[in-house]
């Protein structure tokens, strides 16, 4: 009787987390910094005394792209410093929106494996319009590929985690009770059915004439690109439409977002 070979050992999956940092520590983490952030922007938003310290006047600054207004900076602080306490030793690089031209003129290097890219207020015209439509964003990226993208939308109270490391994607949305529920794509498929959503205050000549030579069944203006994307995952919208040009997206907007709406199979 020939002898029965041995069976393989199973293959090992291949961490997708930086060395000593556990899955659950982290998103236990990211809940706790998600809604911090919230509570910031929801305390500046209505005129109250902001939670952690931070200064209650929300001063407003004209940038080069866009207003820069002290929620921002707040919520900036917030991020960094908290991800900095809580992984003193992690080997990441923190990229932040409010700080990236300051890393790259101070010359930080942006080299490491792993790079946290952030958006402490995505939307902030809409914030400051009072919309309800802006929002926060986390995306942890590994070499060229982003594995973990996180969305908190502070007014409706939801917070999109998106795994695309570990295994099987996995996306999910989560509110204040910790409560999880799946996404829930739209199945929509003929273009005069599909909805379109596209930005309430980045929009021209152009974006107007190809939204209607498309003809669609509808179209959505919404703030913020997670706030975009989140229509997107809740089924009431099929696409986002955003044209190339200085209002573009840039990597924080679009890094996080993309990644819950990958991991959720869109």
């Amino acid at each position: 009787m020939a002898p029965v070979p041995p069976v393989p050992p199973a293959p090992v999956p291949q961490a997708w987390l930086p060395e000593g940092i556990g899955e659950e520590v982290l998103l236990a983490e990211l809940r706790r910094l998600s809604w911090g952030a919230a509570a910031i922007l929801r305390a500046y938003g209505r005129g109250e005394q902001p939670p952690y310290g931070f200064a209650p006047v929300l001063s407003v600054e004209e940038g080069g792209e866009g207003p820069v207004s002290a929620a921002d900076l707040a919520v900036n602080q917030w991020l960094l410093d908290g991800l900095a306490q809580a992984f003193p030793a992690a080997p990441w690089t923190l990229l932040s929106e409010e700080t990236a031209k300051q890393q790259l003129t101070d010359g930080v290097p942006l080299e490491a494996e792993w790079l946290w890219i952030l958006d402490p207020l995505d939307g902030t015209k809409d914030f400051l319009q009072g919309t309800g439509e802006y929002a926060v964003h986390l995306a942890l990226v590994r070499g060229q590929e982003v594995v973990l993208g996180v969305v908190v939308l502070p007014e409706p109270e939801e917070l999109w985690f998106g795994l695309l490391g570990g295994g099987t994607p996995r996306a999910w949305r989560e509110n204040r009770l910790g409560e999880r529920f799946a996404p829930a794509l739209s199945s929509r498929s003929q273009l005069p059915e599909l909805v379109l959503v596209a930005s309430r205050n980045h929009r021209d000549q152009r974006l107007e004439a190809l939204v209607a030579d498309l003809a669609l069944g509808a179209s959505r203006a919404i703030g913020s690109v997670g706030g975009k994307v989140a229509t997107i995952l809740r089924g009431e919208a099929d696409l986002y439409l955003s044209l190339s040009g200085r209002s573009a997206p840039k990597d924080w907007d679009m890094a996080a977002p993309e990644a819950v709406l990958r991991a959720a199979g869109g």
